[in-house]
């Protein structure tokens, strides 16, 4: 259990954003260390139920304390084999690390028995850092954001990630950044990996509910049709090639 809490800890959300800043202040860069556990789905609601009475106090105190900006637990909603997430915000890396290694101690010695619970429901997880990139992103870290997510892992080519980030920030950022003000999304944000697996890039948008969140993105979708970004998105997509769609259910949350 140990091993599986210290690799835990890490960056909130789906729908991850940056705290707001003047306009003499550069944007805050926030990590997201995030573990998406395979869990047994006729019992993983005891799973729920072990991270809000026996997890839960430890991840408070630590926001209460400083040492993370926000924790949350995701639950699966549409997707694939990925059925809950635990996300951890910190706005810096070394935080996420150590924070994470001293909770990790905690919860293991003072509670074995749900700890090994835990494990036996939720036997096996794959772990990401996330990273927001200044600039490219908006909406609020609070429950603000609502309820519901969409997320968007993509597997992109090493070698033109940057530009695929510069696609993001001149093209779809505009569009996205419009439906956060007219309030269709809570929040969004694009996100780098750290550390991880075969994605490396991560797209989450935020809403009140599932039925707003699927408007907006198809919404999105049509407006990604038009002419004027046609060429952007063509070679948007011959870097990131390949994605993996999942929708997710906020269960508990603490900023």
């Amino acid at each position: 259990m140990r091993r599986i809490m210290s690799a835990v800890l890490i960056v909130v959300l789906l729908t991850i954003a940056p705290p707001a800043q003047s306009q003499d202040t550069a944007p805050q860069t926030i990590f997201a260390y995030t573990t998406y556990f395979e869990c047994r789905p006729d019992r993983e609601s005891h799973a729920d139920e072990i991270i809000a009475t026996t997890f839960k106090p430890h991840y408070d105190q630590a926001v209460e304390q400083g040492q993370i900006v926000s924790w949350a637990w995701m639950q699966h909603y549409i997707g694939g084999k990925w059925r809950r997430m635990l996300v951890v915000v910190t706005n810096e890396l070394e935080a996420a690390l150590e924070t994470s290694g001293a909770l990790g101690e905690i919860i293991s010695d003072r509670t074995p028995e749900a700890g090994r619970a835990f494990s036996e429901i939720c036997g096996s997880h794959d772990d990401y850092m996330w990273q927001s990139i200044p600039g490219i992103g908006g909406g609020p870290v609070s429950s603000q954001r609502g309820t519901a997510a969409f997320s968007t892992y993509m597997q992109c080519n090493l070698t033109s990630e940057d530009r695929a980030d510069e696609l993001v920030r001149k093209t779809l950022a505009p569009i996205y950044d419009a439906h956060v003000g007219d309030g269709e999304l809570t929040s969004w944000n694009w996100l780098k990996q750290t550390v991880g697996g075969q994605y490396t890039r991560l797209l989450t948008l935020g809403a009140e509910d599932h039925a707003s969140l699927l408007r907006a993105r198809a919404a999105i979708e049509n407006e990604l049709k038009g002419r004027k970004v046609q060429r952007a998105m063509r070679e948007f997509h011959t870097i990131c090639h390949t994605q993996s769609d999942y929708m997710w259910d906020l269960y508990v949350e603490t900023s």
